[in-house]
């Protein structure tokens, strides 16, 4: 049966968790979309970022990102200014407008998130993370892999260390 399969489950999952989010969004009457959230986020956080990155970041295409990045700056939530030292490349900033968007979202997120993962201990959510952080370093290229290797995880660089232990 297809809900037996991990990888079946985590999609149906995630896709549930972005209609939940996005009908609360919808319900608080913000006018945007997780995905334009995403990328309104992404930029607030790493002004410095090409397209590229941040399309990197939020798990989508440049062409998606591109029409996202489009539309925010039509509503006038993200400014665009020529770099002084490239005129081909532009830095994307939050204007007031899009920072008002994002505290406006952020209790709708926090309590998104609180009700999704209500009835799972910190123990169990941590193993998620482990268990994720490894599925995700089995698929990275070989390469890659091996580069991920000489790193701490994020599950890993989250744990403080236990008294006495060491990091050997």
């Amino acid at each position: 049966m297809l809900n037996e399969i991990l990888f079946y489950s985590l999609d149906r999952a995630i896709r549930q968790y972005r209609k939940f989010a996005q009908a609360n969004i919808d319900r608080a009457g913000i006018d945007i979309t997780v995905d334009q959230w995403l990328v309104l986020r992404v930029i607030d956080e790493h002004d410095d970022l090409t397209q590229a990155d941040i399309a990197e970041r939020v798990f989508k295409d440049q062409a998606s990102v591109a029409r996202i990045i489009a539309l925010l700056l039509k509503r006038g939530l993200i400014g665009a200014e020529p770099l002084p030292n490239d005129g081909r490349r532009t830095q994307l900033r939050v204007t007031v407008a899009g920072h008002d968007t994002l505290v406006a979202v952020q209790p709708v997120v926090l309590s998104n998130r609180a009700t999704a993962l209500e009835g799972l201990s910190e123990t169990t959510l941590d193993q998620m993370r482990q268990g994720l952080e490894r599925i995700y370093t089995n698929c990275l290229p070989p390469q890659a892999a091996l580069e991920n290797a000489t790193q701490l995880s994020p599950a890993e660089k989250l744990q403080p260390l236990a008294k006495g232990s060491s990091t050997q």
